[in-house]
Formats: structure tokens, C-alpha cells, sequence
């Protein structure tokens, strides 16, 4: 993809708990032709760490970045920037991004975007897509909420984001981790128009996706 037409969703992934809910929204884009700009926030590494052993490291992210996904596939179209990089392309509204994943984000990362205090490249990057107008998707993963916290999130949907929980819904037939996790992933890509296969969809008939399901030998269809 040539850089004068690049037009990158950028995906920041902070330090919930949470990071395959980003692994599968970053493949799905690359599988969709989507080009992808990646800040892993610093507490976001330690936390892939802990669910995935992986080390992701700034000298070391397209090896450590292929390693979490699970394949180097698409890997041409990620540009990845330091959470600590203020002068990065996505730091100023005057770059070319289609808009911003948060996912997952954290309840500091919640109160950091919906009171503008740009700490680190993340928050900045949503701060900018939020001014610009830019769709903003902001996956949170906690649980129980506080009120500060949805204070915060009532903020944020009034300045435009789409506040979108970690939440699976098992009316896709879903019963493996990886089939949950898919599903709310697609559901943060149905909120910015990118399509996808990670999950069947509600076609109005009840115990059709389990049929469907059993059907296919008990595997997601593709393609639907």
C-alpha cells in the first residue's frame, strides 16, 4: 500500500485485561485489507505478558507483534508507534487516519480520553480523533463500574465515541473462548462499517446460529 494513500485505523491497546479482544480486531482489519497504526501502551505490554508470555518491545514489535497474533500475514501494513512518541504521525488531525480502536481500554484510559489529558500517545490519538470528528470505538473491559467511571463514559458518548463493553453475547451459537472473544471484536468492527466473518449473525430465527453450528461439524461458519 503506498504511503501518499495509507489511511490507517489506529488501534490502541492499554493495559486492561483483555489483549486477545485486540489480537482479533488487528487480524480481522489486515484480513480486510485495512492498514493498521498499533500503540501498545506500557502497561498494555505487561499485560500481554502476563495472558500470552509474549514480550512486546519497541526494538522487537513486528517479530513480537507476529508472535501474538499468531501469523507475520498483512504485518506490511502496520506501522507501530511508542506510547511515549508525542511527535508520531497520529498526534496531529492533520494525519490521514480512517479513525481510532481503544480495545481493551482501561477505566484510567476511560477518565484519560474523556478529560483530554493526553498522558501518553494513546490518549492523545483519541483526543485528536475525537476533534476531528473521526469515529472513536472505546471497547471497556471492568468490572464492576464505578461511578466516576461512567461519568466518564457518559462523556465520551457524548462527544462522539462508541462505548462498546467487553461483552459476548452467546446468541451466535459461541462456546470456545476464541469464538466469545471473536465476537466482541466483530462487534467493534461492526461499529466503524468494517466487514468480517468472526461471528454469525442474528437472522431473526431463534436456535438458528447452534443449528447452523452443529451443522458445520460444531466450527463458526466463514463467510457469514
Amino acid at each position: 500500500m503506498g504511503t501518499a494513500k495509507r489511511q490507517p485505523w489506529v488501534v490502541g491497546v492499554s493495559g486492561a485485561s483483555g489483549t486477545p479482544y485486540a489480537a482479533s480486531v488487528i487480524r480481522a482489519l489486515l484480513a480486510a485489507g485495512e492498514a493498521v497504526d498499533l500503540i501498545v501502551s506500557r502497561a498494555a505490554r505487561l499485560t500481554i505478558l502476563d495472558e500470552t508470555g509474549i514480550s512486546f518491545r519497541d526494538a522487537h514489535w513486528r517479530t513480537d507483534l507476529a508472535a501474538w497474533l499468531g501469523s507475520d500475514q498483512g504485518l506490511d501494513d502496520v506501522r507501530y508507534w511508542s506510547a511515549g512518541d508525542f511527535a508520531a504521525g497520529p498526534s496531529s488531525g492533520s494525519y490521514p487516519a480512517k479513525g481510532m480502536l481503544v480495545v481493551p481500554a482501561t477505566t484510567g484510559a476511560v477518565a484519560g480520553i474523556a478529560l483530554g489529558l493526553s498522558k501518553d500517545l494513546l490518549q492523545r490519538v483519541a483526543s485528536v480523533t475525537l476533534k476531528e470528528r473521526r469515529p472513536l470505538v472505546v471497547c471497556v473491559r471492568e468490572a464492576p463500574l464505578n461511578g466516576v467511571t461512567l461519568k466518564h463514559l457518559v462523556e465520551l458518548d457524548a462527544q462522539g465515541a462508541v462505548v462498546l463493553p467487553a461483552s459476548p453475547g452467546f446468541y451466535a451459537g459461541g462456546s470456545t473462548v476464541r469464538e466469545l472473544v471473536d465476537f466482541v471484536a466483530g462487534r467493534v468492527l461492526d461499529a466503524v462499517g468494517v466487514p468480517h466473518s468472526l461471528y454469525l449473525r442474528w437472522e431473526g430465527e431463534l436456535g438458528a446460529a447452534a443449528r447452523r453450528v452443529d451443522d458445520n461439524g460444531g466450527g463458526r461458519i466463514e463467510g457469514e
